[in-house]
């Protein structure tokens, strides 16, 4: 592993790790979704992912992570990230969830994130997931060595508003590696007065855009973790981690 400017890169048996890791995140992910439907505690998704990771031998990198006590983030609505998965939260038909998952495997991490409709969502709902998605793949597309940073933000955020919607602030993507959170940021939105970073073969990054129905300010709730959209309206979250190549952006928590 070498550093560039702070920033670790990888060599290949490290990405093969954590090609490891988050093919695993996704085999998760996966089942939590085919799991969501109306009626359903929001508690049984901690308790599948618990489950998943005992069946692949791997730790959920979350719990116990500056003191999260879930391995599940799980938010639904306006609940933006770090939601607590509950046993008295039940999903109805219309609601959003979004699943944020990582876990460690041979000391590397992976972490990918997706939303998903409980049942039939309204137009709006469906078109924020849609335009959220596509805005994460946006944003891939430019995490290529040569690059700047900043053409990850700029897809981002040029992708969301001009759909109108909403780009979180608070919350940015980050590197990831043999830590969950490495250097560099990666903003879903460019900085004011945002300095070049070279993009360079080797990193790896975890892009996760977190787009609002309505205005970009959240607030967290008194439980020091769950973040909520100010106006309380819809927020949704896709994230997969990305290694950069020689060949450009390999996406390593994808679905087998």
């Amino acid at each position: 592993m070498k550093k560039f400017r702070g920033i670790y890169l990888k060599n290949a048996r490290e990405i093969g790790l954590m090609r490891e890791a988050n093919r695993i995140v996704s085999r998760i992910l996966d089942e939590l979704g085919a799991a969501v439907r109306p009626g359903v505690e929001t508690m049984l998704f901690e308790d599948l992912a618990r489950r998943i990771c005992r069946r692949f031998d791997v730790a959920p990198a979350f719990l116990g992570y500056n003191g999260f006590p879930f391995a599940l983030c799980c938010s639904v609505n306006e609940e933006v990230v770090h939601g607590f998965p509950s046993r008295e939260r039940v999903l109805v038909e219309g609601d959003i969830v979004s699943f944020d998952m990582g876990v460690v495997y041979k000391g590397f991490f992976g972490d990918s994130a997706r939303t998903f409709g409980v049942g039939r969502v309204s137009e709006t709902a469906q078109r924020l997931m849609d335009v959220t998605r596509d805005a994460l793949m946006k944003g891939i597309d430019q995490a290529r060595a040569g690059n700047d940073l900043y053409d990850i933000s700029r897809a981002v955020q040029q992708t969301a508003e001009e759909a109108g919607f909403g780009v979180v602030r608070r919350f940015v993507g980050h590197g990831i590696g043999a830590r969950l959170h490495e250097k560099p940021e990666v903003p879903n939105f460019v900085p004011r007065g945002a300095k070049a970073v070279l993009l360079k073969a080797g990193m790896t990054l975890a892009i996760e855009p977190m787009i609002t129905e309505g205005g970009h300010q959240v607030e967290v709730l008194e439980d020091q973790w769950t973040a909520v959209t100010k106006d309380r309206k819809l927020s949704a979250h896709f994230e997969h981690t990305v290694a950069l190549t020689a060949d450009g952006p390999e996406i390593l928590s994808l679905s087998d």
